[in-house]
């Protein structure tokens, strides 16, 4: 329970909530967020000012915590966001912003805390993707492939740091009752053709938040990775039905998921 934990994105969402809960389980809990300053206190944890787009301040995240505590045994790389948008009229500068964020802001982290966990000669990195990554979805393909890059990398680092005594692990969650919708993005220029249809995904997503479950369940199943010495390599947290989606994607054949898909999502 004196682990030193660090997760990025933690103003609100998961991130929020892992870290309050490893606070209360009695862990060195640091979380990170763009518009606060090192050292402020939140819910029994250390905020730390950290942009996942800035290498210079990753290292200076890193380096600030590693003075505090001399070690980094946690690493959760939580901070993104998502892009609702037809994939024909979401523009190339979205999708690099997407990405950048999403995918190269956990390269950034996990670079820069290897060193120090490679030294310790032991660490644990969680990469939080989603089971969104595991599919293309409509109107969410763009944010889809980012998580998908976030689950490939995750098992190639797995395999490439485990004999420096250093575990890598993906978490995907579902949908939960968080403020993505706030933080969400849309694509800026839809055409009339897309329109009607990339406003009914934003109401079912929407809706769909609302009715979700409390994100306490995924920090939960974090607190309980970070306690496993043998912990697996992906873990998907998430209400059953969206849990067998992947597995019913392995097994029917891509048309039939496809339309099973169209049909969930109204389309």
């Amino acid at each position: 329970m004196n682990k030193v934990v660090l997760v990025t994105g933690a103003s609100s969402g998961f991130g929020h909530s892992a870290c309050k809960l490893l606070a209360e389980k009695g862990y060195k809990v640091y979380g990170t967020g763009r518009k606060v300053s090192s050292g402020d206190p939140l819910d029994g944890f250390t905020m730390v000012q950290l942009d996942v787009n800035e290498s210079s301040s990753v290292h200076s995240a890193i380096e600030y915590v590693i003075e505090q505590e001399r070690r980094i045994d946690v690493l959760i790389n939580n901070a993104g966001y998502g892009i609702v948008g037809p994939l024909e009229d979401t523009s190339i500068s979205e999708i690099k912003a997407l990405f950048e964020t999403n995918v190269h802001g956990v390269l950034r982290c996990c670079q820069e805390v290897l060193p120090y966990m490679r030294k310790q000669g032991s660490g644990l990195i969680i990469n939080i993707a989603s089971i969104a990554g595991e599919m293309g979805l409509p109107y969410r393909g763009a944010y889809c492939a980012s998580k998908a890059a976030v689950i490939a990398y995750t098992e190639a680092l797995s395999i490439e740091v485990m004999n420096d005594g250093i575990k890598v692990c993906v978490v995907e969650p579902g949908d939960y009752k968080t403020n993505v919708s706030s933080n969400r993005q849309y694509a800026a220029n839809v055409s009339e053709h897309y329109r009607e249809r990339q406003l009914h995904m934003k109401n079912q997503i929407d809706n769909e938040i609302v009715k979700s479950r409390d994100p306490i369940e995924v920090a939960q199943a974090i607190e309980k990775l970070i306690r496993n010495p043998n912990p697996k390599l992906r873990y998907r947290v998430a209400p059953f039905v969206q849990r067998f989606a992947p597995v019913l994607k392995r097994i029917l054949p891509g048309r039939v998921f496809e339309k099973i898909i169209m049909r969930h999502a109204g389309l």
